[in-house]
């Protein structure tokens, strides 16, 4: 146990301490807390509320919440902003921002007095960019989420924001759904605070988050709305001090070991493929690398457990009710790390020892029963992705995992916007579209993966393509979608030489994409390419200059590595 140091913590240097001590405490008063509570240890709340985040609207609730539990175990409390992305709100995409969110949060983390901290997120960017900047400032620091939103209803379905969202505009745009009842179902989608109701981004993340041990057990999939969600804050809190006076750094915590736990733990959610850029550059901040290879090893030993859209049928709150994650891991432990050590001080084994609680079959399925006996992502390399792409099995169509067919390439996304619905379009089912210049020097890599089915295909009652880019998808989306090719376009990558005809071969079995067009045909159709000039100042500036591809985690190249 060590001694906490409270407002003592990281003291203006005046040249004088006792003057720096005596003056941060002179302002301290200002604020109108007793000298009792001055002198108890501090942790700090890092809370993203924004009016533009619609997953955050509880979160003063939350942080009330948090502080609450922080008084009651003999610490003081202190809130304080980040910056908050939410996901539908900005331009070009969340992605740009979440390094600058990472950023925020470490200084903020590392500049001001506190002894732990409580990080508080749950839209897509927010939590990994929240156990990245934690990761770098080195401080005890503890992961709380949102939770997801309870589902509406719809003439006697349920629904959830957003894979339901995608199959209603699916619908939309094959004209079974008229405009009138699309703009119901948009009112529908999302009733509730809380991040999307599906196993997508934010809840893969609230996932890994508890998987590497970031969260206090059983807290990644509580529901927004529930009275238990505010608990699971309280006791954060609690366990924030306990962080104060034995600290735990995030470095213990997030080791090689947990990081293929949690790497496992994603296979068996079938869940985003945005986590592992996520994933990935949450390690990276640490110096740990899990390569392309050894994440195909996991993927093939570890099976599909849940039954969750968008690769199955439940929704989040089935799966909270269902057993969450001590329910996944306990099906997991024979292929997991047992010692690694999580932030309530003990080890997953001491976790799994525990006595397990009732779990739903039909949600979370056994080990020896699973929705698939591979896991949901894989890596592919090959000639048109020489540093790899990811691709979903878990929710893609089997009938297309080995697939050869001719490219349909649009340039970038106004292309795409201005021609996909042409009806002059030269596609057919069997051909692959290829989008270009979506990757993160290109565009910020949004989630523009997924494709939509040209119009008049889907009129004609075609539901999927292989569709290929250098861009991300949501993790609420579906389809045979072959996401996050490196070298980008904006690289050199030989996705830049890719033309309109040219053969393209998928083969999920050999974990292979491959460009059929000569090497030197591609070598002499890249020797004119010119990378795009960055932008000359401020933060898009920085981040054109030093973004790193997929496989690094689009990370800041300064910002990666051992640090904190």
């Amino acid at each position: 146990m060590s001694e906490p140091l409270g407002l003592d913590n990281g003291l203006t240097n005046y040249g004088d301490r006792d003057f720096a001590r005596y003056l941060r405490r002179s302002m301290a008063h200002s604020m109108g807390i007793s000298s009792e509570l001055l002198a108890r240890p501090v942790v700090g709340i890092a809370a993203s509320p924004s009016d533009f985040n619609n997953c955050h609207r509880y979160m003063p609730q939350l942080v009330e919440a948090v502080s609450r539990g922080v008084l009651a175990a003999g610490g003081l409390p202190r809130a304080f902003p980040t910056i908050s992305l939410g996901e539908v709100f900005l331009n070009p995409t969340s992605m740009v921002y979440r390094n600058l969110m990472s950023m925020d949060v470490e200084e903020m983390v590392r500049a001001q007095p506190m002894d732990a901290v409580v990080l508080i997120g749950g839209c897509d960017k927010t939590v990994p960019a929240q156990l990245m900047g934690a990761a770098s400032a080195g401080r005890p620091a503890i992961q709380l989420v949102t939770g997801p939103m309870s589902t509406g209803r719809y003439r006697g379905e349920r629904l959830g924001a957003c894979t339901d969202c995608r199959r209603f505009w699916a619908k939309y745009r094959a004209g079974e759904v008229d405009q009138q009842e699309i703009q119901v179902v948009e009112t529908r989608l999302a009733t509730t605070a809380g991040t999307c109701a599906v196993m997508g981004t934010a809840s893969t993340m609230a996932c890994i988050a508890e998987a590497l041990g970031m969260a206090l057990p059983g807290t990644a999939a509580i529901p927004a709305v529930d009275s238990q969600r505010l608990v699971a804050a309280e006791e954060t809190g609690k366990a924030a001090v306990r962080l104060a006076h034995r600290p735990i750094y995030p470095a213990q915590i997030i080791t090689e070991q947990s990081v293929e736990n949690a790497f496992r733990v994603l296979m068996a959610l079938g869940g985003s493929t945005n986590a592992i850029i996520h994933l990935t550059a949450i390690a990276g901040r640490l110096g740990i690398r899990i390569d392309a290879r050894r994440l195909n090893e996991i993927s093939d030993e570890t099976p599909v457990l849940v039954d969750l859209k968008p690769v199955g049928e439940g929704y989040m709150e089935d799966f909270h009710a269902a057993g969450g994650m001590g329910a996944v891991l306990r099906e997991l432990r024979p292929l997991l790390h047992l010692d690694c050590l999580t932030i309530d001080g003990t080890t997953l084994r001491e976790r799994l020892d525990a006595p397990a609680g009732w779990i739903d079959r039909k949600v979370i399925r056994a080990f020896e029963a699973p929705v698939s006996p591979v896991g949901g992502l894989i890596a592919l390399k090959g000639s048109l992705a020489p540093d790899g792409a990811i691709f979903k099995r878990a929710a893609a169509t089997p009938a297309l995992f080995e697939k050869e067919g001719r490219a349909v390439v649009f340039d970038g996304l106004e292309d795409l916007a201005q021609r996909i619905d042409d009806p002059t379009l030269d596609v057919t089912a069997d051909d692959i579209l290829v989008l270009k210049n979506a990757g993160p020097l290109a565009a910020g890599m949004p989630e523009a993966g997924y494709l939509p089915i040209p119009a008049k295909l889907a009129r004609a009652g075609v539901k999927d393509m292989v569709r290929i880019s250098d861009a991300r998808m949501s993790g609420t989306a579906y389809g045979t979608i072959v996401l996050h090719v490196s070298p980008e376009t904006a690289a050199g990558g030989p996705l830049a030489a890719v033309r309109n005809g040219d053969r393209i071969r998928l083969s999920v079995q050999n974990k292979s994409i491959d460009l059929l067009v000569p090497e030197d045909e591609i070598a002499r159709r890249l020797s004119t390419f010119e990378k795009p000039a960055p932008r000359s100042g401020g933060y898009r500036g920085l981040y054109d200059r030093t973004v790193m591809q997929a496989p690094e985690g689009c990370d800041l190249d300064f910002l990666a590595g051992l640090r904190g």
